[in-house]
């Protein structure tokens, strides 16, 4: 099953995709969905009476809205770490992403008016049905519900303004998150195997398998299991490979009207256009990093 969350006439619904349409399955979200404990393998099948719509009709919401958590994975691919300048973890680099930051397919990511340092990053990200603690690594891929495609963009001028990442990582609508959520049986197991690639304006930038992650997804959600309890809807957004701009030279960042895709092999592409963040009176610059 493919689900979108979106709105149409003013209202939020869920939907599935049926071929080249959107059938409405009503206005629950899958995080509401997901806590209740609802087998989306089969939910939507069992919603056949909603109205089929056009993908064109919709605006596209971030396919979960309110994750209970976000788990991002830094240096989770060797290529980017060594582009990075840092040397490779033992232990998974995680960090908190919040919903403020998140926005929908084909909504624009905003740059923000206090930096020019928008960087993309093409990731893959992981839903979960149900989680728990201490979960054995053989069982880790029980929890998941599916996956989505995510552009963890990055404000690099805060994210290094010390020694923790967190700002930088979520300045509000940076972090593209959709079109679609697909069920874990249209999947490898562990999301294996699949091309993982970011374009901007129309070029490569990002090429790298998913075969490639330091650490594995089964791996991730046994670990971050052993400190924090896991729980339906959390979502891991799972590292991104070498080719980010800020690595560059001269640096590709992105600007106003540029257009970011990330795709997945067998995923509908995750596209959206960049917007600066619109003027504000009274409004004060923070300092530039040195």
């Amino acid at each position: 099953m493919r689900y979108v969350r979106f709105i149409l006439d003013g209202k939020k619904h869920l939907g599935a995709r049926e071929g080249d349409k959107i059938r409405i399955l009503g206005e629950a979200s899958l995080e509401s969905l997901l806590a209740a404990g609802v087998d989306l393998e089969t939910y939507a099948s069992q919603q056949t009476s909603g109205r089929l719509v056009s993908e064109a009709d919709i605006t596209f919401l971030p396919v979960v809205e309110h994750p209970a958590k976000i788990f991002c994975i830094g240096l989770n691919y060797a290529d980017h770490t060594k582009e990075s300048k840092y040397e490779q973890p033992t232990y998974p680099t995680i960090f908190p992403r919040y919903d403020t930051s998140l926005v929908g397919h084909g909504q624009p990511i905003i740059r923000p008016r206090v930096s020019d340092t928008l960087d993309y990053e093409g990731e893959l990200a992981v839903v979960l049905k149900k989680g728990g603690r201490h979960i054995a690594k053989e069982d880790a891929l029980d929890c998941i519900a599916g996956y989505a495609l995510f552009n963890d963009g990055s404000v690099r001028e805060y994210q290094f303004l010390s020694p923790q990442w967190t700002v930088g990582k979520n300045f509000d609508a940076t972090g593209a998150f959709g079109p679609e959520l697909v069920t874990a049986s249209e999947v490898p197991a562990g999301a294996k195997g699949l091309l993982l690639e970011t374009r901007l304006n129309g070029k490569v930038v990002q090429s790298a398998s998913t075969d490639t992650m330091v650490f594995d997804i089964a791996t991730l959600i046994s670990v971050i299991s052993e400190a924090i309890t896991l729980e339906a809807s959390d979502v891991i957004v799972t590292g991104t490979p070498s080719g980010i701009g800020w690595a560059r030279e001269p640096k590709l960042l992105m600007r106003p009207g540029d257009v970011c895709e990330v795709s997945v092999t067998g995923f509908a592409p995750l596209r959206n256009t960049i917007a600066d963040e619109a003027e504000a009176s009274g409004s004060v610059k923070a300092p530039r990093a040195a």
